[in-house]
């Protein structure tokens, strides 16, 4: 009697911290065939221009891991590791890192979250607030805005996510450089972000400053969406600086878009961008795109789609101008 006590004490305890913490192994698999023509001053340019199949139309394919475990007094230790790769060839996406989309540990509660490790800048929280398309490769928003640099995962980050409040939140980041020498100060990167997101309106603003020896860039986000039912409203507009030894650079960047629901489970949702660069005051270039795509969702996990985008960008006065044209019909399933 004493073995059968003490082995369902044991396996009480087993049950019990099973249900306090949990991983889940989770992924996206986005696969797509078609056409990318590009084309400088008129002669098409390889090996820039093919016809194949190609990663990530939707959302750049990746597979990982996150968990929580619960320490009490609505205190969790959480983590998260994720791995792109190219579904078309079965490489990594980047070369080198086990982990090269995230990899971090950190702690929530009532206070927020903070995350420790190679983790999203604050101002990549609202980047994509209100991108048309899907906010996929064909968004004119990830073809021609400058300030998506500051939209990606960064190193030796430590990150604080507030508790959203009457619908707003907010967050803020900072990224150590590690490229510290005996003349030169290490690199610095750090952002933060506020939105509100309540019924059918959602707006954010974000701010980055990447400081470096060779000078500051800027970058300031303006996104904003409004749900009218039968469509759904989006506007964004940055702009970025560059301050190096000598010169000043500014790009202001725009893009206006629409999402139709079409059926319960079919939608539209194209956009139109457009980009500015002066230097010193003076205009060297500027940019357009626009973008359309349509998604038919299979299940809640497997979606087909298909979408154009053309994009056209030139240097001013040179004339150097560089066409690019996609066709994608394309496959993503989530896992």
């Amino acid at each position: 009697m004493k073995k059968s006590l003490i082995a369902l004490a044991v396996a009480g305890a087993c049950s019990a911290a099973m249900a306090q913490s949990s991983v889940q192994l989770y992924g996206v698999a986005d696969l797509w065939f078609g056409q990318i023509t590009v084309k400088e001053n008129g002669v098409k340019v390889y090996p820039a221009s093919q016809t194949g199949l190609f990663d990530g139309g939707f959302s750049n394919s990746r597979f990982g891991f996150k968990g929580s475990e619960d320490l009490g007094g609505g205190l969790k230790a959480n983590f998260q590791l994720e791995q792109g790769f190219n579904l078309d060839d079965g490489k990594q996406a980047q070369a080198g890192k086990m982990f090269s989309r995230q990899a971090w540990v950190g702690l929530s509660g009532g206070f927020g979250e903070v995350q420790l490790g190679k983790a999203y800048s604050a101002f990549d929280d609202v980047s994509g607030l209100a991108a048309s398309v899907f906010d996929s490769d064909l968004a004119p928003i990830n073809n021609i805005f400058a300030s998506t640099f500051f939209s990606d995962s960064f190193n030796n980050t430590v990150k604080y996510i507030t508790p959203a409040i009457g619908g707003f939140s907010g967050a803020v980041s900072y990224s150590f450089g590690e490229d510290k020498t005996a003349t030169t100060k290490a690199s610095k990167l750090w952002s933060l972000s506020g939105k509100y997101e309540e019924g059918p309106l959602a707006v954010g603003l974000g701010y980055a400053k990447n400081d470096t020896a060779g000078g500051d860039t800027t970058a300031t986000r303006l996104a904003g969406s409004y749900d009218l039912g039968a469509v759904k409203l989006l506007a964004s507009y940055g702009q970025l600086k560059d301050k190096a030894p000598g010169t000043t650079s500014k790009t202001n960047e725009w893009e206006l878009g629409v999402n139709v629901p079409l059926a319960s489970n079919l939608a539209l949702s194209a956009g139109y961008g457009r980009t500015t660069l002066k230097e010193d005051g003076i205009k060297v270039g500027k940019a357009n795109s626009f973008g359309a795509a349509l998604a038919y969702s299979l299940s809640k996990r497997t979606t087909v789609y298909a979408g154009v985008n053309a994009t056209k960008a030139e240097d001013v006065p040179v004339t150097d101008k560089v066409k690019t044209n996609i066709y994608a019909v394309g496959l993503k399933h989530t896992f």
